[in-house]
């Protein structure tokens, strides 16, 4: 989940724009390419940016939560977003792929540990990566936690969320035939994959809209109007990855593997009012992670871009920055 959002509230917490000093499209297989870009200090403390979606992709504002005189920050666009390709492909898309991606920029940049920072689907991605490479994540540093389990994507795609905000799930269910609501996931899928590509279009920017409209506790409901190729890819992606219940062996799966990272120190930054990933999964997280330390932030919701997230974000790096 995440699609990134309005950063402009935000601007005041982040460090000053920043460019990359390398920009690459790695082939990483399966006919993908994958944008990755490095910033700030090319010997500096390695940390590695996992945006949200899937297929949200990275963005510039990103570079911003670290201070560029201590951290060699890497961002990448996941398999089929942002400037990564085939743009929008499902094909070879899977956790697994992207996991494997995550090591193969590590081993190609010669890293041998990273901090690893992800938020929405980037924590769940982060969460698993670390959970399959132990010993390769330094710390972990997650934001808006979303761990992949039934009951998380029935609140938000089976009206949990809606019950807040029932105008802007009415307009989300309204495209869907009222005998295809009881699973609304699948209903999209349906028409995000047609082949018919103004109805994909349509569908993805009405998905893209649902979840846009609830990101930020100031929220007035309003989803926006995203491009529609950003939307496409947006949509697809998490459709996608979703309907497959993110590709892990069974529900609850993240949870219940911790143990694999009891020794990694980690960091979770949560908005109490977030609508899109609610806190009980990061408080779930947090007690059974001995060596996690929960931040609530109380007046924020999901997004990157929400003040209190971001400059407690701003924050715990440059404490991890002074720890080295």
């Amino acid at each position: 989940m995440d699609k990134f959002s309005d950063q402009k509230s935000a601007v005041q917490y982040l460090h000053p724009p920043i460019e990359p000093f390398d920009r690459r499209m790695m082939d990483v297989g399966d006919g993908h390419e994958i944008y990755v870009e490095q910033s700030g200090q090319p010997d500096g403390l390695p940390v590695v940016v996992l945006h949200g979606g899937p297929g949200g992709g990275c963005s510039p504002a990103m570079r911003r939560y670290f201070d560029p005189n201590v951290y060699r920050i890497i961002l990448f666009d996941q398999r089929g977003c942002g400037r990564s390709r085939p743009h929008a492909s499902v094909e070879a898309n899977t956790t697994w792929h992207l996991v494997a991606d995550i090591e193969r920029i590590r081993e190609a940049l010669m890293i041998d540990k990273w901090i690893v920072f992800g938020g929405s689907w980037g924590a769940t991605l982060a969460l698993i990566y670390a959970q399959t490479h132990p010993d390769r994540a330094r710390h972990l540093v997650l934001r808006g936690v979303f761990t992949m389990t039934q009951a998380e994507l029935d609140w938000f795609y089976g009206g949990g969320a809606g019950r807040f905000w029932p105008e802007t799930w009415e307009r989300f269910q309204e495209l869907v035939p009222e005998d295809e609501r009881g699973d609304m996931i699948a209903a999209y899928n349906r028409r995000l994959f047609s082949g018919d590509r103004p109805q994909e279009i349509r569908f993805a920017k009405a998905w893209s809209a649902w979840e846009n409209a609830l990101a930020t506790v100031q929220s007035n409901g309003a989803g926006g109007d995203s491009p529609p190729d950003y939307a496409r890819a947006f949509a697809r992606l998490e459709n996608h990855y979703f309907i497959n219940g993110g590709f892990l062996e069974y529900d609850g799966q993240i949870i219940d593997q911790v143990d694999k990272i009891a020794h990694i120190p980690g960091t979770i930054v949560q908005g109490r009012y977030d609508m899109i990933c609610p806190p009980a999964a990061a408080y779930a997280l947090a007690e059974r992670w001995p060596k996690a330390s929960l931040r609530m932030i109380p007046v924020a919701g999901h997004a990157l871009s929400e003040p209190g997230i971001s400059a407690e974000l701003v924050k715990v790096m440059t404490r991890l920055a002074r720890e080295g």
